[in-house]
């Protein structure tokens, strides 16, 4: 049997309302939000004492889905540093489709997000770039040409 389909990806933070508010910006939608505890949440995650608040972010087409967890227990590790470069071992950014490139990357910024790099082109096909949100939550960018 195969996948049916990549359900969602999680970002542990330490700052809920901050990250929604910048995938919010981004366009996504949010979907729910709440607490996450209890004896089922500890046995599926490998935690005991667990207490967290998560919210589920959905794309607007409603196939794509980022879930945020803030634990207030056990407190969050960090991993790596912040800003680690994008060839740091480990899950590095989320791409995403926008339909107008520019326009995004002036709303991210004026919420604290910096381009990794620049906005390049490749070939005739795309416009893409990296942009570093609150964090160190990498997104990317790609515009279809």
């Amino acid at each position: 049997m195969a996948i049916q389909r990549m359900d969602n990806v999680l970002i542990v933070v330490e700052d809920l309302d901050t990250v929604i508010g910048f995938f919010l910006e981004l366009g996504m939608e949010l979907e729910n939000r709440g607490p996450a505890e209890g004896r089922w949440v500890e046995r599926i995650i490998g935690l005991d004492d667990v207490r967290q608040e998560v919210a589920m972010l959905r794309t607007p087409d409603g196939n794509g889905k980022v879930e945020l967890a803030q634990f207030h227990t056990p407190a969050a590790q960090r991993s790596t540093p912040v800003d680690a470069p994008t060839n740091t071992l480990g899950l590095r950014r989320i791409m995403f489709a926008v339909d107008d490139i520019d326009d995004t990357v002036a709303r991210l910024r004026a919420r604290g997000a910096e381009l990794v790099g620049s906005v390049e082109q490749y070939e005739q096909l795309y416009r893409l770039c990296y942009l570093r949100g609150p964090e160190g939550i990498v997104v990317g960018l790609a515009e279809e040409l």
